[in-house]
C-alpha cells in the first residue's frame, strides 16, 4: 500500500558487526558496479530486518537484480509503490506524465491507468484527485497483482487483459484521464537496454514493435470512445518517435500536443477528445 517515502535511518534490529555497517555494505555494492552505492546501501540497511536478510538483499542486488525489486518497492511522486521481481519498475521521468495529466484535467472524476505495470501512475493521480474512480489494467498477471495492492488505498480496481478489453464496459465515454504508459522500445533495440531492464522486467512492458509505436497506435485508435468529452489521453514516448505519436493521436480523432521536460528528458503526447 502506498505510503510516504521512508526515513534514512537504518534498521535497529541489525547487528552492529562490520559487515552490517553502511561503509561495508556500500563497498560490496560498489564492487558489484552499483554507481550510487552509498544511497543504495542506506536504503537496503533501512529495509533489512536481520543480518541474514541484509546479506541476502546485498547478494541479490550485487547479482544485478534492480534495487526496487530487492527492496520490494519503488519511490514515485513521494509514494512507496509495491513492486515484485518480474514487474516493470516505474521511472522517475514518468512523473512528468502525471504532472501533465493533472494540469490538463485537474477535476477528473474517472481515471484509467492502462498498461499500468505496478499501478504507480494511477496511484499518484488518485492521491491528488481525491474521490476519483480509479481503474488500472495490464496484460501481465504479475503487474496486475502489484497494481491491485497499490490502488487499493484509493478504492481502485485492477483488471487483467489486453488494453481496452480489460476495462468494464461502463467506463465508455466517462474517462477524464486515460494514462497509458505503453511499451515504446523498438524490438531491435530491446537488447541495447541496461541489463536491469532487459533481464529483469517483462518483455511485454518494453517491446513496442518494429518502430516502437505498435501499442501506442492501438491505444490512440480506441481512446476516443472511452474518453468523456474533454477527457485526455496521455502517453510517454521518445523524442524521435514523438512526431509519429502525435499523428497517431490525431488519426484517432484527438486534438494532440507534445509536452517535454528537459530536466527529466521526458516526452509526453497529450490528446484531448473534442
Amino acid at each position: 500500500m502506498p505510503s510516504s517515502f521512508p526515513s534514512s535511518s537504518g534498521s535497529s534490529s541489525l547487528s552492529s558487526s562490520p559487515s552490517s555497517s553502511p561503509v561495508s555494505v556500500a563497498a560490496a555494492l560498489r564492487a558489484a558496479g552499483c554507481v550510487f552505492a552509498e544511497e543504495e546501501a542506506r536504503l537496503i540497511l533501512s529495509a533489512a530486518r536481520t543480518p541474514d536478510e541484509l546479506t541476502a538483499m546485498v547478494g541479490r542486488r550485487a547479482s544485478g537484480l534492480p534495487l526496487e525489486h530487492v527492496l520490494g518497492w519503488a519511490e514515485f511522486r513521494g509514494l512507496r509503490i509495491s513492486v515484485e521481481p518480474g514487474v516493470f519498475v516505474p521511472r522517475r521521468r514518468t512523473e512528468f506524465l502525471v504532472e501533465q495529466a493533472l494540469a490538463q484535467a485537474p477535476d477528473a472524476s474517472v481515471v484509467v491507468d492502462l498498461c499500468c505495470g505496478s499501478g504507480a501512475v494511477g496511484a499518484a493521480l488518485a492521491a491528488v484527485l481525491t474521490g476519483a474512480e480509479l481503474h488500472a489494467a495490464d496484460i501481465d498477471p504479475g503487474a496486475v497483482r502489484c497494481a491491485r495492492r497499490n490502488v487499493a488505498a484509493y478504492g481502485g480496481h485492477a483488471h487483467e487483459g489486453d488494453l481496452f478489453e480489460a476495462l468494464p464496459g461502463g467506463l465508455r465515454g466517462r474517462v477524464g484521464i486515460l494514462a497509458a504508459n505503453v511499451p515504446y522500445v523498438p524490438t531491435e533495440e530491446v537488447g541495447l537496454l541496461p541489463p536491469e531492464a532487459r533481464d529483469h522486467e517483462p518483455l511485454v512492458a518494453l517491446d513496442g514493435g518494429g518502430d516502437g509505436l505498435d501499442v501506442l497506435r492501438r491505444v490512440a485508435a480506441g481512446a476516443a470512445q472511452w474518453l468523456a468529452p474533454g477527457g485526455c489521453l496521455l502517453v510517454e514516448t521518445s523524442e524521435r518517435q514523438a512526431p509519429s505519436a502525435v499523428t497517431a493521436f490525431e488519426s484517432g480523432g484527438l486534438v494532440a500536443r507534445l509536452a517535454m521536460s528537459d530536466e527529466l528528458y521526458a516526452h509526453v503526447v497529450v490528446g484531448v477528445r473534442p
